[in-house]
């Protein structure tokens, strides 16, 4: 019995790949939990969830105003914090 995670990775072009075959005398449960420690240990659905989505980068316009709201809220903190 073999047990594996497959998935192909567009951007890098190389095959995020798990696989885990059953020794013998092993419990098909011992086995699922080996797999499942060495995709956990090898952090791959964490890169998955990480890039479910296309996110496009920030606008100069959307820095800009954050940095400027920053700046208000840094200030509006700072002389509330004497009061």
């Amino acid at each position: 019995m073999s047990v594996y995670f497959h998935y192909f990775d567009k951007q890098k072009k190389q095959n995020m790949k798990v696989t885990v075959l059953k020794n013998e005398k092993e419990s098909n449960e011992r086995c699922i939990t080996r797999f499942n420690k060495l995709v956990q240990a090898s952090r791959k659905l964490y890169w998955l969830r990480a890039h479910k989505y296309n996110l496009k980068s920030p606008t100069r316009t959307f820095v800009r105003t954050s940095a400027i709201m920053r700046a208000k809220y840094r200030a509006l903190r700072e002389k509330n914090r004497f009061y």
